[in-house]
């Protein structure tokens, strides 16, 4: 567990960051860029980034916050979870700030992240953030876990359980609609925050005939974002077609920040489960996914 990996999956200790999450089978489940760097000042591209102490530029700081390019150190002595026996492995990691981080941000916290797998090869975070400041002061976060999957093709994917939901459009300055269709398609550059979304969103892969189920617990939002040709082309650390085949679908916290008193501390919970799915013969009932 020392060396940052667990039987099927990896962690970076550079940015506490999940890179890797293979099924029985040993696919991949979520994207990586092949122009992904992994080393600083750049965040990883790809795997689950975890954005803190801000999402985006929801904020005075750099774009999605610092903690996904700091390195975390491996935490011997986290406080007990609830014992559950299923977990087949796991590890803590902790990200206290430096003296830098506290020049850009003035405030004292402890971040805890325990990685586990579960039976049926089920991967879930679970990030417990304290405000450990000594002049009683409260400080306001956003925070998301920047979640890529890997799909086959980005057309071939729609997203169930955001219809009817009201989002913020970051490509319309933040303006805020209500989601018209029946599921979410894609055809464009995409990067909206859900609000008020619910706990349980089924990502369904025609081609792949898989279904990931992500569930949420203490985070209201759900952005979900896509680059598309021209904004891929823009990034250098991201290969030029490769927007075709992932997905960004993120638990997050954004349009209200989270506000901790000294001592009072957050749990923020992402599940992930892959299910063999064929929805075009009508094998998958997206409802019984989100309502099961």
């Amino acid at each position: 567990m020392d060396d940052g990996t667990i039987t099927v999956g990896k962690v970076y200790l550079y940015g506490g960051q999940v890179t890797s999450w293979k099924n029985d089978h040993g696919e991949e489940l979520l994207f990586v860029s092949s122009k992904a760097i992994f080393k600083p000042p750049k965040a990883i591209r790809g795997g689950i980034p975890i954005c803190f102490p801000q999402f985006g530029t929801h904020g005075n700081l750099e774009q999605h916050g610092f903690a996904r390019n700091r390195l975390w150190t491996i935490d011997d002595n986290p406080p007990p979870l609830p014992v559950n026996p299923a977990i087949k492995a796991f590890v803590d990691l902790i990200l206290k700030p430096s003296d830098e981080d506290l020049k850009i941000w003035p405030h004292s916290f402890e971040f805890r992240l325990r990685v586990a797998l579960g039976p049926n090869g089920d991967l879930s975070l679970t990030s417990r953030i304290r405000n450990t400041n000594t002049d009683g002061r409260s400080f306001s976060y956003t925070f998301a876990y920047h979640t890529y999957f890997s799909v086959s093709d980005i057309s071939e994917v729609r997203v169930e359980g955001l219809e009817t939901m009201d989002y913020l459009d970051n490509l319309k300055g933040k303006e805020r609609f209500t989601e018209q269709g029946d599921a979410i398609v894609f055809e464009s550059e995409i990067d909206k925050v859900y609000l008020a979304a619910p706990s349980k969103i089924a990502i369904i892969d025609h081609e792949k005939k898989r279904t990931f189920v992500l569930t949420k617990e203490g985070l209201p939002d759900a952005v979900v974002w896509n680059p598309w040709d021209k904004k891929a082309k823009a990034m250098q650390d991201f290969g030029d077609g490769e927007y075709k085949h992932m997905l960004c679908v993120e638990p997050a916290a954004v349009e209200k920040p989270i506000t901790l008193k000294p001592g009072e501390e957050w749990k923020g919970r992402l599940a992930l489960s892959a299910v063999p799915s064929s929805y075009c013969s009508g094998q998958l009932d997206p409802l019984k996914v989100l309502q099961g």
